[in-house]
């Protein structure tokens, strides 16, 4: 029964009948069903949103599952990249500049906030090796982000397209803040986006309007989010996806329209937050943050003041530029890994990025020369998303960028086996 199972054509799976991929998912291995079932716990966070199944850390459960599952499955085999030598080395010096850190209890306390995105990455590039296996783990992820997009439209659009100062809110978790969510809807667009062009030959109507859903839910809770980083980051997202056919009457008039309606969605009081942008007390904040930060980064352009050391250190040498009543984290994702990592961290994080960029550019697949280019556009779309509002907030050590760079590696190994 699961030798017939894996001979299920692409197209067939392409076409989005359930019951045949619910079949072959049932027929896969136990290493696949716990990585996927991570995938779920991590982003739709269930365990908090129904307290009574809040009783183990089902993460980790998943994770150590997966793990124990890639010994009994023949199918794992260690995939080489590039990538992840950067992220060892990334790792090594996170290891040296907590050592000779100015505050290394602090850097030994968050060790776990980078170490463990390496382990799964090494899960998720081993274990999804196969183009079925990429496409349901594609599946999992899309449907988990979109569950969020959805849920949190409504909500917006329930309350009239209003303005609320803390936006629209995920559940407990990396999402819960309304800036970190925008972050995610900016990752989730373009790859939702490309989903749905690239399955339009082989479904319904009906199928490719509800798979259309999943960008157009996500563009509206960035609008709500409240985030003006969010935003910002939107709007390069367009430019960049249409700049090469921007001048063209038909995409000209077609940007100006989203734009009028992106601006037309904004609350008022959204509106106003760009005006005083750079004026108000939280944008003065942050700009000392910067400013300091670079300050940190060029008297300790080695390894940076110490991992997770730049609120302490801040506090401790920069008490004037406190305009609130403790420190936080530099609101830029540049200034967070220079200072925790000096110039030797930072080089490798902007090399992985140039890489993974690279690599998507590059994106080639046997059966799927009509839509590559626009999967690895649309996947570098997202770290285009993901960097530019990076340099609002301090999400350097959260999922997007380390789920992203697994997801690239998967893809392209899943297409050459």
């Amino acid at each position: 029964m699961r030798k017939k199972v894996r001979e299920i054509a692409d197209e067939e799976f392409y076409s989005l009948k359930i019951g045949m991929m619910w079949r072959y998912f049932k027929g896969e291995s136990f290493a696949f069903w716990m990585i996927c079932a991570y995938l779920g716990f991590e982003y739709v966070r269930p365990q908090s949103i129904i307290p009574a199944i809040d009783v183990l850390p089902w993460t980790q459960l998943t994770l150590v599952g997966a793990f124990l599952g890639c010994f009994v499955d023949r199918t794992v085999r260690w995939v080489s990249s590039s990538i992840n030598v950067l992220l060892i080395l990334f790792l090594v010096v996170i290891l040296l500049s907590s050592v000779f850190a100015y505050f290394p209890s602090v850097s030994y306390g968050n060790l776990d906030k980078y170490y463990l995105w390496v382990i799964i990455y090494f899960l998720i590039i081993n274990i999804v090796n196969t183009r079925k296996r990429f496409f349901i783990f594609l599946c999992v992820f899309l449907l988990a982000s979109f569950k969020l997009s959805l849920s949190l439209a409504l909500t917006w659009a329930q309350r009239g397209f209003s303005f609320t100062g803390w936006g629209l809110s995920g559940p407990p978790g990396f999402f819960q803040n309304s800036g970190e969510l925008a972050i995610q809807m900016l990752v989730f667009w373009p790859i939702a986006w490309a989903f749905a062009h690239s399955l339009k030959p082989y479904v319904s109507k009906r199928w490719y309007q509800l798979l259309m859903l999943m960008p157009i839910t996500a563009i509206m809770v960035i609008l709500g989010s409240s985030s003006r980083g969010g935003q910002l980051a939107l709007v390069v997202q367009l430019v960049v996806m249409n700049y090469r056919t921007v001048f063209k009457p038909k995409v000209l008039i077609s940007c100006c329209v989203a734009f009028f309606l992106i601006w037309t969605f904004l609350p008022e009081q959204q509106k106003e937050r760009f005006e005083t942008m750079g004026e108000d007390q939280t944008s003065r904040q942050r700009i000392l943050y910067w400013e300091n930060g670079l300050e940190m980064i060029q008297e300790h352009p080695v390894l940076g003041v110490g991992y997770f050391n730049f609120v302490p250190y801040f506090e401790r040498y920069y008490p004037e530029d406190m305009l609130f009543y403790r420190a936080e984290l530099p609101h830029n994702i540049i200034i967070q890994v220079g200072t925790d990592t000096g110039i030797i961290g930072l080089t490798i994080f902007m090399v992985l990025i140039y890489i993974a960029l690279r690599k998507a550019q590059r994106f080639r697949a046997k059966g799927c020369e009509i839509n590559q280019r626009l999967m690895g556009d649309c996947a570098n779309l997202s770290l285009v998303g993901f960097f530019m509002a990076g340099q609002f907030v301090t999400v350097t050590y959260y999922p997007y960028l380390w789920i992203h760079l697994a997801l690239i590696v998967a893809m392209r190994n899943s297409f050459k086996n």
